[in-house]
């Protein structure tokens, strides 16, 4: 047993390795036909069901930014990754809050004032100022969580309004798109929100980021605009 559990963690080194490598060279390809600068693209791994070795590995190999799903699997691995930036990346519930502020930097996945009004709460009590994005279900998705494209910017305004939290932009995970003309409507729909909000200069709210693009789309998400693109299966291989 435990000499196949070494195998299969030097096959996810080695397939890491290789992968991370393709990755870079795809986002400053992106980056150069979008005439961007690759050093403006975040590339956040997602590391939903990876070991806490290989995410170390991968730190260790130059990735920054690390996301998480899921509050249990990132309360379990807490105490074995190594530092980086930290993003929480997934759906958030309002009683798994005080189990997330004050160990990540940023949550990417704002979808309601409720939860960003617990947010601040809790924030406060530690003496935090949390970054957060604002999640825009772009597609109006019955299955996905954030605000419709219609309500974005009211949302910003009221979460605005919200001591214990600073506004940093806008994330968005647009619907599973077959067909290359869908997904550049959406994206296109992201990008224009994304700087009509940033037009208006609210109060506590600087629009820095615009978070969208995982694995099978990032190259055209960077094409619109995205400067944090979530990237976990083309890293990592197909989840477990």
């Amino acid at each position: 047993m435990t000499e196949k559990l070494f195998d299969d963690f030097s096959d996810s080194i080695s397939n890491f390795d290789e992968n991370y490598s393709d990755i870079l060279n795809r986002i400053e390809t992106a980056a150069k036909k979008a005439n961007r600068k690759k050093e403006d693209i975040i590339l956040l791994a997602a590391t939903k069901t990876v070991n806490p070795q290989v995410i170390n590995h991968a730190i260790n190999s130059g990735i920054e930014y690390i996301g998480e799903n899921r509050v249990q699997e990132f309360l379990s691995k807490d105490d074995d990754i190594i530092p980086a930036h930290r993003h929480f990346i997934g759906h958030l519930q309002t009683n798994k809050v005080k189990d997330i502020v004050g160990k990540v930097e940023m949550i990417e996945s704002v979808h309601s004032v409720k939860l960003a009004e617990e947010i601040g709460k809790q924030s406060l009590k530690i003496g935090k100022v949390m970054d957060i994005l604002i999640e825009v279900n772009i597609g109006k998705e019955e299955s996905k969580s954030g605000f419709f494209p219609e309500e974005a910017e009211e949302a910003v305004k009221n979460i605005s309004k919200i001591n214990g939290i600073s506004i940093k932009g806008l994330m968005s995970i647009p619907p599973n798109c077959h067909e290359n003309k869908q997904n550049v409507k959406y994206f296109k729909q992201m990008k224009k929100l994304f700087i009509d909000i940033g037009a208006k200069r609210l109060d506590n709210s600087k629009q820095m980021y615009l978070s969208m693009g995982m694995s099978d789309d990032f190259e055209l998400a960077i094409k619109y605009g995205a400067n944090i693109v979530r990237i976990g299966t083309a890293l990592f291989g197909k989840r477990s």
